[in-house]
């Protein structure tokens, strides 16, 4: 059940052994509060529990882009993330988690009167302190706006990888962050407080 085009491999954060029977995508943005919850426990408690010999049902787990545009904010940071992975694949997880962490400083209050340029500069300045890039001029090139005389709305060089994904997620009809898949159904049961022990009796009904 391979539901993840490889252009986009580095979004899998567990890989099913010995083989995948079922796949958990997680809808999560990156200023969302709940979303950076949930994925703190994933990958923190519930990915290590499962990669322990015998724990894994055959469960892959997918990260996708479910950007909440109330937030303006939250499309420069997935737009970052998915230049990150076109430069590094290994550095969009630490990435991911820099973002998570670092989410108070994109919320509204603290960006609306920074420009949008200005933000792109912030977010490859902390892909660089992590190393999830060697060359942060590289990543502006993806994301950057290229000037043109004559204004078209082209969007920079991932806005065909966000459309991808925001379609992927209208498809699926997921409205809200965080949002927990199972299969292709979307679980409104799970909730991002949960902890370690409530994942398992979950896990155990799979």
């Amino acid at each position: 059940m391979n539901l993840l085009d490889t252009s986009y491999a580095a979004h899998r954060l567990l890989a099913a052994e010995p083989r995948e029977q079922h796949t958990l995508e997680v809808y999560l943005d990156y200023t969302c509060p709940f979303s950076a919850k949930l994925w703190h426990t994933l990958t923190t408690k519930v990915v290590p529990y499962l990669t322990k010999e015998g724990a894994n049902p055959g469960l892959s787990i997918i990260f996708r882009h479910q950007v909440q545009p109330w937030h303006p904010a939250s499309t420069l940071l997935h737009e970052a993330s998915l230049a990150v992975e076109k430069l590094n694949p290994s550095g969009f997880v630490p990435f991911s988690q820099a973002l998570f962490e670092h989410q108070r400083e994109y919320f509204d209050e603290a960006t609306v009167e920074i420009t949008r340029a200005e933000t792109y500069r912030q977010l490859a300045d902390l892909a660089a302190s992590i190393n999830a890039i060697d060359d942060r001029q590289a990543m502006l090139q993806l994301l950057d706006i290229q000037p043109n005389a004559e204004p078209r709305n082209a969007g920079n060089a991932v806005t065909n990888d966000l459309k991808y994904h925001i379609r992927l997620a209208r498809a699926k009809a997921i409205h809200v962050s965080p949002t927990v898949a199972l299969d292709g159904v979307a679980d409104d049961s799970v909730s991002s407080s949960w902890t370690l022990d409530q994942w398992k009796t979950w896990l155990d009904q799979i």
